[in-house]
Formats: C-alpha cells, structure tokens, sequence
C-alpha cells in the first residue's frame, strides 16, 4: 500500500499533528542576528511547552503493534523539519517506508531494531544516532522482549515527509526472510 502523507497530517514519519493543539509563547526582538544571517528586525521565537500537544497512537497502517506518537514540533517555512517522538512497545515497528530528504533518529531509551532493505537488521539503545538515506526503504521499532523510544526527525520535500509501505511481515522482523 502506498500513501502521501501531507506534512501537517505527519510529522515524518510518525507523528501526527494536531493543528492549534499547542501551547506556545511567542517572544519578539528588535534585533536577532546569526552567523547565518543578516540582523532581522521583529524576529520572533515559539517555544511549545512540554506536555502542550496531545499523545497519538501509530495508525495501523504504518505500524505493528502498540505506538504512541508524541509531537514534538513542525518549523515554519520556510524550515521544513518537523520532529516527534515515538515510543514502540515490545516488537512494534513500522512499515516499510521512505523519506525524500533521508530521516534521523535519537534513541532516548530502551532497546530497538533498524533495517534498510536488503541489509542485516541491528540493534539500536540509548545514545545512538541513525541516519537513513533519502529514498531508501527501511522500518525501525523495538526489540522483540524490549520497548523503545526515539525522536525521529525527518524534512518535507514538496510538502511529502514520508510514503508509507507494506507492513514488515513477522519474519523480516525476526531475520528469517
């Protein structure tokens, strides 16, 4: 099955937006200057507060098993990232999938398993950091006795974050093929 999924229905890959559903404060500057750029006048900052926007769980169409998708942020163009963070129980994954600009992710906790296609699957725990290469197909969820969670980060290329695959069958998962 394939799927587009618009950048504020989904945050890469995995979490879903809920628009108005944060709370955020908004400071305004006369002056902010970067290394990156020239002193813009009125710039703004939002800061969301832990705890603003409403857990989700993985739809069953791109997951197996119990997921809960916790928003973190979608930046303003025209910044295209958007991040959240998701926690697999044991032996939740994804399915199969993609992303235009490649996706990122942050273990925070646990004990988890990542695959691209046709590789070996490893091991993933606290502390590492995966990157997956723009339009290569792989999943990512927990081990099979161990849940995990991670931030996963991913950038929106013509307003697509992610196209969602077929599920990853019991035997994938297991690396019986």
């Amino acid at each position: 099955m394939h799927c587009t999924i618009p950048v504020v229905a989904a945050l890469a890959a995995l979490a879903i937006a809920v628009p108005g559903a944060a709370q955020s404060t908004t400071r305004t500057s006369d002056s902010a200057n970067t290394a990156l750029s020239p002193p813009t006048r009125n710039a703004s900052m939002t800061i969301t507060r832990a705890g603003s926007q409403p857990s989700n769980k993985g739809p069953a169409d791109w997951f197996t098993g119990t997921v809960r998708i916790d928003p973190l942020f979608t930046a303003p163009a025209p910044a295209r990232v958007a991040g959240a963070t998701v926690t697999f129980e044991p032996g939740a994954r994804t399915a199969w999938h993609t992303h235009p600009l490649g996706q990122t992710l942050i273990v925070l906790s646990g004990l988890g398993r990542v695959q691209l296609e046709g590789g070996s699957i490893d091991e993933i725990r606290p502390g590492d950091v995966v990157w997956f290469p723009p339009n290569v197909r792989h999943w990512h969820g927990a081990s099979p006795k161990t849940a995990m969670t991670h931030i996963a980060l991913q950038e929106a290329l013509d307003g697509k974050m992610v196209e969602w695959l077929e599920h990853v069958t019991d035997e994938q998962y297991s690396g019986d093929r």
